[in-house]
């Protein structure tokens, strides 16, 4: 689902050594003695194979499989089928969910004299692609669209942001009655429709504009990566925000035998009004004959035409009839049972489901994950069992509102207080930079895996992602800051893939990797087996090396002797963000609040982190104590209340935003208020924070 794009996060940069951490070395944080340990997992990284990797993704992608066909369900057996061959004990879990397919979807546009203009959606073609005459390519539309039947003028809205819908108040644009066209992309395609009907539009078209993914970045497909001119981004417009998952059932798990009357109108989390996703080629024709004011700074795209506001020049006549049904879907749960603490889950984690092919959304990721399953089956086979419980998950939906693993996770909310991780893989590859983001406890973590696994341009993968970085650094990519010699940034965790109800629902803390390159073909026809071999990875070399980093996160979280859990950068990076806050605050005139308790017990829990790092470090003494107090920390920043008007969300320091939706919010509570210029509710949300890292400090404490 992630749509990196528009995944603008903050990043923190700490200072960490230089790397240390391979498979080789004497020593890694969480462990008392690491010799035997670097043993196995050399033995681990020698498994996953590219050759394999390839066959899976080749095998993965030869139809389209969206959620609940019979596509997708045979995609779930292979994936068991190769979890039962590594000696994973397998099991494929219904639930029975709310989701729509199109019956109709259609655009027209009329100049004001009535001739039509342009119709749509064009089928997505190019010249040459093996793979996009297939019948069971579904076409164009939004998850979670409203149905309906609607004539009105247009109005170009930029990119959809708030600032955008405010931009277009400024100028005295209603937008009433209209239908409102605007870019992928800088926030989550549900926001836009969001907003749009809060500012009472009838309708949404959300086009890719070559500015973004197209041509204007390079050759489109097939001559390159780049969207080509028919491309269309699908996806769900479900309001994630207010909560992700079967729209009917917030909170519970929609299995099979769930009574009808448990389940709930989604008025709440979905939209009322259409949205169609559209092609630059449709959308050209609508944009080209808009008059108006001409568009503000930075509203224009690529497209050869000067853009307008609108409305005027063109009216639109939309059609969505979408058929909703409560439809049945699969996750695949493949577990290797812990000898000593069989109770305490390590969970590695995939979306299986796409819109059509996916090759690289998710089917890079769900390659990787089984050539991780791979690796750990060798190991079983050689006499080898994990201290802690390994789940390798293949989750269904997700596409459609992160549906299937939302569920489980609500169906095990209690057995999950002792999950110790969730490691989460989803757009695995699609270039060769790699990238991750994580909770502030486990950057450290992520880099020293990173150090521990090469990479197919030579060094490990830390070496190179930091070069990667500070090449990015030198092209002054923005929002980047100058890399020290031994920095190297590690995002931080909003929504917009499967680790959202893992840590913002229950609080399990959480990792999501990821390797880079240009994609213009996201979300469409194109994202296919063809243009993964021709321009993400012909020879599947970086699909062996996600399977190696995140078969080797399982591995050394599930033999930890202390949970390698950084509580010190952590509470640093939540006084980070209070100062940030507070400066906020400030701007906006709310200079009553009251910031210091909460700086107070960020630096209470500071101190206490650091004394507790060093026990960590000696991984000695009462380690079983230790590390339930470890556990108990991350917990601590689960609110039961969750955060104001929207319940779900329950972590006080993560959140996806409102008005972003993938990106993070921290201390949601606290900003969310301030950026609404509530001062009563900004103090209260003040005060629960400050609680939350009260409660992690006295957990801390407890460990000493």
């Amino acid at each position: 689902m992630r749509n990196l794009l528009a995944f603008s996060i903050l990043f923190l940069f700490l200072p960490v050594s230089a790397p240390s951490q391979s498979a080789g070395n004497a020593s890694a944080f969480g462990y008392a003695n690491f010799s035997a340990q670097s043993k196995i997992e050399t033995q681990f990284l020698a498994v996953p194979s590219a050759r394999l990797a390839g066959e899976e993704l080749k095998s993965l992608t030869a139809q389209p499989h969206m959620a609940a066909t019979p596509e997708d369900h045979r995609t779930a057996n292979y994936v068991a089928k190769r979890f039962r061959a590594a000696g994973l004990e397998t099991e494929i879990v219904p639930y029975r969910v709310l989701l729509n397919w199109p019956k109709v979807v259609r655009v027209e546009a009329y100049d004001p004299a009535g001739h039509l203009l342009m119709t749509g959606p064009t089928r997505e073609h190019v010249h040459g692609d093996p793979y996009q005459n297939n019948p069971h390519v579904v076409m164009p539309f939004n998850g979670s669209s409203g149905s309906g039947d609607v004539t009105a003028e247009v109005v170009y809205a930029n990119y959809g942001r708030l600032q955008d819908f405010n931009k277009l108040a400024d100028l005295h644009i209603d937008l009433h009655g209209k239908i409102v066209i605007c870019r992928y992309g800088s926030n989550f395609r549900g926001v836009k429709v969001y907003l749009a009907e809060q500012r009472g539009a009838v309708g949404v078209l959300l086009y890719s504009d070559p500015r973004d993914d197209g041509y204007y970045k390079g050759d489109p497909w097939p001559l390159g990566p780049w969207r080509p001119a028919t491309g269309v981004q699908r996806g769900s417009v479900q309001y994630l925000f207010k909560y992700p998952g079967d729209p009917e059932t917030p909170g519970v798990a929609s299995t099979l035998n769930l009574p009808v009357s448990n389940r709930v109108s989604p008025y709440g989390s979905q939209p009322h009004i259409i949205s169609i996703p559209l092609s630059y080629h449709d959308a050209a024709p609508i944009l080209e004959a808009l008059r108006g004011p001409g568009v503000p700074q930075g509203w224009q795209g690529a497209l050869p035409f000067r853009y307008h506001v609108g409305p005027g020049g063109v009216r639109v006549h939309l059609v969505s009839r979408q058929d909703y049904q409560r439809r049945i879907i699969w996750d695949v749960i493949g577990t290797v049972p812990g000898t000593q603490y069989p109770n305490d889950w390590v969970i590695v984690g995939n979306h299986r489901d796409a819109w059509v092919y996916g090759a690289v959304d998710p089917s890079s990721g769900t390659a990787a994950l089984l050539e991780a399953a791979h690796g750990i089956g060798a190991l079983l086979r050689s006499g080898w069992r994990p201290k802690r419980t390994i789940l390798f998950c293949s989750w269904d939906a997700e596409e459609e509102g992160l549906i299937g693993s939302t569920e489980w996770v609500e169906q095990h909310a209690k057995a999950l207080d002792h999950a110790v991780a969730y490691f989460n893989v989803d757009v695995a590859v699609s270039g060769p930079d790699f990238s991750a983001s994580a909770v502030p406890s486990l950057k450290g973590f992520i880099r020293g895996i990173a150090s521990s696994v090469s990479s197919p341009l030579g060094g490990t993968v830390y070496q190179q992602w930091r070069n990667s970085q500070i090449h990015r650094n030198e092209q002054k990519t923005p929002n980047i800051p100058p890399a020290g010699a031994d920095q190297i940034r590690v995002g931080g965790l909003g929504s917009g893939s499967d680790f959202t109800p893992f840590l913002q629902h229950v609080g399990v803390p959480s990792t999501d990797i990821g390797s880079e390159g240009p994609y213009g073909v996201y979300h469409s026809v194109f994202d296919n087996f063809a243009w993964y071999t021709q321009n993400a990875d012909p020879h599947f070399l970086y699909l062996q090396e996600m399977a190696r980093i995140l078969g080797l996160e399982a591995l050394r979280m599930a033999d930890a002797d202390v949970l390698p859990y950084d509580y010190a950068a952590y509470a640093h990076e939540i006084g980070a963000y209070i100062e940030a806050a507070k400066s906020k605050a400030t701007q906006a005139g709310l200079k009553s609040l009251n910031f210091a308790p909460a700086a107070a017990a960020a630096a209470r829990m500071a101190t206490a982190g650091e004394k507790v790092r060093d026990r960590e470090m000696a991984a000695s003494g009462d380690l079983v104590g230790l590390n339930q107090a470890l556990r108990r920390t991350e917990e601590a920043f689960i609110s039961p209340a969750g955060l104001p008007g929207r319940p779900w969300y329950r972590h006080v320091i993560y959140a996806p935003g409102e008005f972003t939706g993938y990106s993070a919010v921290d201390i949601p509570g606290v900003n969310e208020a301030i950026d609404a210029k509530n001062a009563s509710l900004a103090a209260q949300q003040l005060d629960v924070l400050t609680q939350s890292l009260d409660r992690a400090t006295n957990a801390l404490d407890s460990a000493r």
